[in-house]
């Protein structure tokens, strides 16, 4: 039975519509190490590993490692970029404020 780790990796990859081959591939490591991810019960993987396949399935390590399965991806992003959010100077706050408000009168 898989982790909710193994299983947020395969339903991402699928959505993404990976082979388990390519996503290896992609995140530099061996298809046999993500196998054992996907589906193994006392897989434990580094951050680094984690950060290598978030970062080729478009989400957060920390979406990964968290263990609750009903996480979505868009909210671990969110809580990641808030975090790094608190931490930037006054001055570069104002000038990503204004890009959003760029942003949000561009039609997209």
């Amino acid at each position: 039975m898989a982790t909710p780790l193994g299983e947020k990796i395969r339903k991402l990859r699928k959505e993404q519509k990976l082979s388990m081959e390519a996503l290896a591939a992609a995140a530099d490591m061996s298809k046999s190490y993500l196998w054992e991810l996907e589906n193994s019960d006392d897989a434990n993987p580094t951050m680094d590993k984690l950060a290598s396949i978030a970062a080729v399935l478009n989400t957060t390590p920390e979406f990964l490692a968290h263990n609750e399965q009903n996480d979505k991806p868009e909210d671990a992003f969110d809580k990641a970029f808030f975090r790094n959010y608190k931490t930037l100077d006054p001055g570069t706050k104002l000038q990503l404020l204004e890009i959003l408000k760029t942003l949000k009168k561009t039609p997209g």
